[in-house]
């Protein structure tokens, strides 16, 4: 794994992130595709790799504890690993201790030796011998250690035995790695405090690591104390390695993650906007003023998405978006998605997930071009302004 820097404007860094055997240089800030056991929820493989021409869909989020049994660790390492089992040899993943989806770790069911996991097995108390198991048969190209997530709310004293137990397990998970940690991202936790928040970091970039997993956010903390306790923990780690963060998937969040410095974010939202029935409709021209949302204000749309199940759409030939060069949009019109939504056929997933990705991973591409420019704050301002004004003006619609 390599990772350069290759601009940094008051926080806000775009770099150049090459990992596994691809020759493929992926781009930074930049998006990991979740997934459930290895594939995205509803994409097709055979579209995986076309959904942006810039590389960065060949970078996948795993959750190894999704193949916890099933199929076994020696099946899968008979295989070859995660990249032979899906026959994805030329995407690189990334394997994160949650599923951001259905749970998180439940503090109750947390303790010194392991954390209590949601598994195709049932619910099971994960030790990181076992986790490390695990890992030996995927062998993903990087993957965090195990952490102790809680929730903004909790007490001090459990915040800090989090962080307590985040840093012993990556110590545990070093000393269990053949590869002495060169591959592992550390976990840094600490829930609402900032001084946990950046004792867990300076801890991580003490030990050896290829990068760092910053876990514990969108867990019931203001959009307001946010930016200090991102601040806290990026303050406190080296600049030339990569930083990935789980829990921030709106716009308005990412562009927080960003200028804090945060390299990798999670795809969750587009899961959540999906299963809704929403489609991403923002422009990825700041010029444009948001003008391909030509129809706002309407059964959830909020100037960044249009909800497709709504029954002004039931006549729309025109596609989600006009000049749009996803599958999507290529193919198929607004009419034709409403439709699917309406008799639940499966199909609407597989074309607003495709359509969902392409846009957002378009999105990342409009904030790396926007810091190499150095307009990254205005940017931001922009964006946020205009969001902010609209949900103003439709506040009684």
């Amino acid at each position: 794994m390599t990772f350069m820097v290759r601009a940094s404007r008051n926080g806000a860094r775009t770099g150049v992130f090459t990992v596994g055997s691809s020759p493929l240089p992926i781009e930074t800030p930049s998006l990991l595709l979740s997934t459930r056991k290895g594939l995205p929820f509803f994409t097709p493989p055979d579209l995986l790799l076309s959904l942006n021409n810039h590389n960065n869909s060949h970078l996948l989020q795993i959750s190894p504890l999704h193949f916890a049994g099933c199929p076994s660790e020696k099946t899968i390492s008979d295989i070859g690993g995660v990249h032979e089992l899906l026959g994805l040899q030329d995407c690189s993943f990334i394997g994160v201790a949650r599923d951001s989806i259905v749970c998180l770790p439940h503090s109750e069911g947390t303790n010194k030796f392991g954390a209590s996991f949601e598994t195709p097995s049932g619910r099971l108390l994960v030790k990181p011998r076992d986790y490390m198991e695990i890992i030996s048969s995927l062998k993903p190209n990087l993957w965090t250690s195990l952490a102790d997530e809680v929730p903004s709310w909790v007490t001090e004293k459990r915040n800090r035995s989090s962080v307590d137990r985040t840093i012993r397990w990556l110590d545990d998970c070093i000393a269990l790695d053949p590869a002495g940690g060169s591959s592992i991202l550390g976990a840094i936790v600490g829930g609402s405090s900032i001084d946990e928040r950046r004792r867990s970091a300076h801890e991580a970039a003490a030990r050896n690591v290829a990068g760092y997993w910053i876990g514990g956010f969108g867990l019931g903390e203001s959009l307001d104390e946010r930016p200090s306790l991102l601040n806290a923990v990026t303050d406190n780690l080296p600049v030339e390695k990569p930083r990935q963060i789980c829990g921030l998937g709106l716009p308005e969040e990412v562009l927080q993650g960003v200028a804090a410095g945060v390299d990798l974010f999670d795809s969750t939202y587009i899961y959540h906007l999906t299963m809704g029935g929403f489609a991403l409709t923002f422009a990825l021209d700041t010029e444009e003023n948001y003008a391909h949302s030509s129809v706002l204000g309407y059964a959830g749309d909020d100037h960044t998405k249009i909800n497709l199940r709504a029954t002004i759409y039931r006549k729309d030939l025109s596609p989600i978006i006009d000049n749009c060069d996803c599958y999507t949009c290529q193919n198929h019109t607004r009419a034709y998605i409403n439709h699917l939504l309406n008799v639940h056929e499966m199909l609407a997933q597989i074309l607003l997930e495709i359509h969902n990705t392409h846009h957002y991973l378009g999105f990342f591409r409009m904030i790396r071009e926007a810091i190499k420019r150095d307009e990254f704050e205005s940017f931001q301002k922009s964006f946020l302004e205009g969001r902010r004004s609209y949900l103003v003006a439709h506040a009684g619609c």
